[in-house]
């Protein structure tokens, strides 16, 4: 069957692999279940292990099977099966457990391993090819209403376990009901973020780079969220009028944007950060200002990357919602389709530089 696939340190190596279909007998003990891809959506970190940042292949191979963000539907079940049944919509966990006590609870998200396993990232293939089998422990069931946009879960995961994590810091206030929020970056993770704080009922300002009009404030102020364009309305502004903020979710990747945060964050807030920048930049920052208003505020910063179970079946929750809430909304964060595996190139090109893209995906079956 075949796959796109990269040589993990040779940059845009990205290429069509063949390997052999799997079957249910490749998980032990009755638990296998054989999935057919339907769509795998792809983002910068797609992109950087193409450019050869990062990324491991599985033991016994020298390329790695890109592809994180799956909707599959089941083919087939293992006798001992009973979570899913052939016809099932299934997106697949991606942290995948290693040794460590976290991994042997299920949080395996938050392993203390030096080497850790994740679907088409490191030492586990991904789901950019035709099927893929696994235990159908790893495996959240979709809803048929939600097949459209089931694509959106993974990237939606690691917004629940953001704002999980921030409530559960702030159970030492044993009262915390933040009113207002910020999200810096509108993004697909910046808005999917919005759109989680507004079911929970937050007022939410999110920070943009591009002023409006645009597709993505359009977005926003479907949710009755605000948009701001920081070319117009910088943070602390914004904090100023809005705020204070209780929360701050930071989308943007990049880290002068965390430090401005971290400076309009109000007292007894959180800051959640979601990007992962890499290089080398060096920043002038008023230091001793951020530490003592973190410390005398009561303030808390925390980081959110891959995700469990529990986050998983939270995001499904939350789509289901927001197709009653916002109904069509998710679905307009799919902008950008590429149709076929064979069609590499062109998924790729449109990752890096198509206009207006909010969410890339591969429509790898029909």
């Amino acid at each position: 069957m075949k796959a796109i696939a990269v040589f993990p340190g040779k940059p845009n190596s990205a290429h069509l692999a063949e390997l052999p279909k799997p079957s249910v007998s490749d998980v032990s003990d009755g638990r296998g279940v054989l999935v057919r891809v339907l769509r795998v959506g792809v983002d910068g970190t797609d992109k950087e292990i193409n450019a050869a940042e990062y990324g491991a292949a599985p033991p016994g191979f020298d390329f790695l099977v890109l592809g994180h963000e799956s909707l599959g539907e089941v083919v087939e079940v293992g006798e001992k099966v009973t979570e899913v049944k052939p016809g099932d919509y299934v997106v697949a966990i991606v942290r995948c457990p290693g040794s460590s006590i976290y991994d042997q609870i299920g949080s395996s998200d938050m392993t203390l391993d030096d080497v850790y396993y994740e679907r088409g990232i490191s030492h586990r293939h991904g789901f950019l090819t035709e099927y893929y089998v696994d235990d159908a422990e790893y495996l959240v069931k979709v809803p048929q209403a939600l097949r459209d946009v089931g694509v959106l879960l993974e990237p939606l995961t690691i917004v629940e376990k953001g704002i999980t994590q921030a409530y559960e810091i702030q159970r030492r206030l044993r009262i915390w009901r933040p009113k207002r929020a910020a999200v810096m970056g509108a993004g697909t993770v910046g808005l999917l973020a919005t759109l989680a704080l507004r079911l929970r009922g937050v007022d939410v300002t999110t920070f943009a780079l591009d002023g409006k009009p645009n597709p993505n404030a359009e977005l926003v102020e479907a949710l009755d969220a605000r948009y701001l364009s920081t070319k117009e309305v910088t943070i602390k502004q914004g904090a100023k009028t809005f705020g204070p903020f209780d929360l701050i979710f930071e989308a943007t990747g990049a880290s002068v944007v965390v430090f401005e945060s971290m400076q309009s964050l109000g007292k007894d807030g959180v800051i959640v950060l979601s990007s992962i920048t890499g290089g080398n930049r060096t920043l002038e920052v008023p230091a001793d200002r951020i530490n003592l208003d973190f410390v005398l505020g009561n303030k808390v910063m925390v980081g959110t990357v891959n995700a469990n179970r529990d986050h998983y079946e939270a995001g499904v929750r939350d789509m289901a919602q927001a197709q009653t809430v916002y109904p069509g909304w998710l679905r307009q964060l799919m902008t950008h389709p590429v149709a076929g595996l064979e069609n590499f190139k062109e998924l790729f090109d449109t990752l890096s530089g198509a206009k207006g893209a909010i969410k890339v995906y591969c429509e790898v079956a029909a």
